[in-house]
């Protein structure tokens, strides 16, 4: 019998399509209107700790540098009030073999797709996920399906991602690009229906639970270097897996009291599907297009059930402007002699604000770095944002617009962040859990799951049931 591949067909079967390409059956842990198993998902269906850093092992992935930024840290304390300016610490993830902390999702996700016996890996991406998706496939010698977001309607491509792409080809994986807009997923599910390849997605609990050894090590080597655990850690907050994983390992290394901070570029306004803003920005991952929507609706994600849910251990959410971000990447070059991509830079930009208001004494960590490349550096960036209408001039980053223009800062103290209200987003979350589960009487357990996946109490959520 033919199938029918019409766009309505596909979607109705796409939870039976995820259910065969991940190997979870999430209805098992439903336990209520909205109310799911979060931890029991995560247990059952993960790696141990230990596990992991086996696995990764195997392909050369984790055990990254902690470095200590000190030319940075005395630039810091020359622009604070004095006693303040903590010490600056950065994780150097570009260490991974494709570049980025990505590397250690895929690590346990292309594991697991070949101890099911699964014969390749699909991975929908535009970001360094499907650079490690490949470098992992060609390690273990499964077959490998990059589908990417590329053009705009007038076929041009961002450098950056036009960049991923042939990293991913260089690994030897098919990469199927595509025009912004709805067709990736309709694409994605006809790839993983027709090829029954296993779906790397990046909210599953393995390639969360990836992330979590990156915690470990921060903690690990912030004692072993100063005696105690790091006072806070910055983390590029985007799809939320990154913030997740890292808070997870921080808490299972014994450091409930380091302060978890996300960090995003401002992009407010620009519309990440619309095919006039698509290529208006100059960050592909790290911003608000991303980090916004998954921290107020995370089951948005490619699973039934994200095992993200950032809002679970974010203590502060600030932004800062993409010219902030081109500066800080420019300064880590040359004071520090690291380069590395600026969309992994984006926390150290905001960690470089964030320094100047804290105590001397407190050490804070930048939680990653990227590799770089011609289509990442920022003269490739800059020149394709003033080809599309973007100005880009220097001045007070104060005056950045979205998509309009990019004010690189005149002076390191001009580097600001913009605190974003976590109840807002906390509002939002539990609005759009309503709606989208169509729940109009919520019982205990929803509450309960609503708290503790907003990190609030039920009075906090039944004050905003309420209309508060």
């Amino acid at each position: 019998m033919t199938r029918d591949n019409s766009y309505q067909a596909v979607m109705a079967r796409k939870n039976q399509i995820m259910k065969q390409a991940v190997g979870i059956d999430y209805s098992k842990y439903e336990t209520g209107k909205v109310a799911f198993e979060y931890e029991r998902m995560m247990e059952e269906t993960g790696y141990t700790l230990e596990e992991i850093m086996e696995i990764q092992a195997q392909t050369g992935v984790g055990n990254t540098p902690l470095l200590e930024l000190k030319n940075l840290t005395r630039l810091v304390r020359k622009l604070s009030p004095p006693g303040y300016g903590a010490k600056v610490y950065i994780k150097d993830e570009a260490c991974n073999p494709s570049g980025s902390f990505k590397a250690r999702r895929a690590a346990v996700s292309v594991y697991h797709a070949e101890k099911m016996g699964y014969k390749g890996v699909i991975a929908a991406t535009s970001g360094n996920y499907g650079a490690a998706v490949a470098s992992q496939a060609a390690m273990r010698g499964l077959k490998c399906i990059v589908v990417q977001e590329v053009f705009d309607s007038k076929g041009k491509g961002q450098p950056e991602i036009v960049e991923k792409g042939r990293k991913c080809e260089a690994y030897g994986a098919e990469v199927v690009q595509l025009t912004v807009g709805p067709e990736l997923f309709y694409v994605f599910l006809r790839l993983l229906e027709e090829t029954g390849y296993f779906n790397c997605s990046l909210y599953t609990p393995f390639a969360i639970a990836g992330i979590e050894t990156l915690g470990y090590e921060i903690a690990r080597q912030v004692k072993e270097r100063e005696g105690r655990p790091p006072t806070a850690v910055v983390i590029t907050h985007a799809g939320g897996g990154n913030l997740t994983g890292t808070a997870r390992g921080l808490l299972k290394a014994g450091c409930p009291e380091t302060k978890i901070i996300g960090a995003s570029v401002n992009l407010e306004g620009l519309h990440m599907a619309s095919d006039r803003d698509f290529n208006r920005k100059s960050f592909t991952t790290g911003h608000t297009g991303f980090g916004v929507p998954f921290a107020t609706w995370p089951d948005r994600a490619d699973v039934p059930r994200n095992a993200a849910r950032p809002l679970r251990y974010m203590d502060r959410y600030v932004t800062v402007t993409q010219g902030d971000v081109f500066f800080m990447t420019e300064a880590l070059a040359q004071l520090e002699g690291l380069e590395r991509g600026p969309a992994g830079n984006t926390s150290l930009a905001a960690a470089f604000a964030i320094a100047r208001e804290m105590k001397e004494d407190e050490i804070l960590v930048v939680q990653e770095t990227e590799y770089t490349g011609a289509g990442k550096h920022p003269t490739a960036q800059l020149t394709f944002a003033r080809e599309q209408g973007v100005e880009v001039r220097t001045g007070d980053p104060a005056d950045d617009k979205p998509g309009v223009r990019i004010i690189i800062p005149e002076h390191p103290g001009m580097i600001r962040v913009k605190d974003f209200d976590l109840n807002r987003l906390r509002r939002s979350y539990i609005k759009n859990c309503i709606e989208n589960f169509k729940a109009e009487r919520l019982e205990e357990a929803d509450l309960k799951f609503l708290a503790e996946d907003t990190g609030t109490d039920i009075e906090f959520v039944k004050s905003v049931l309420e209309g508060e």
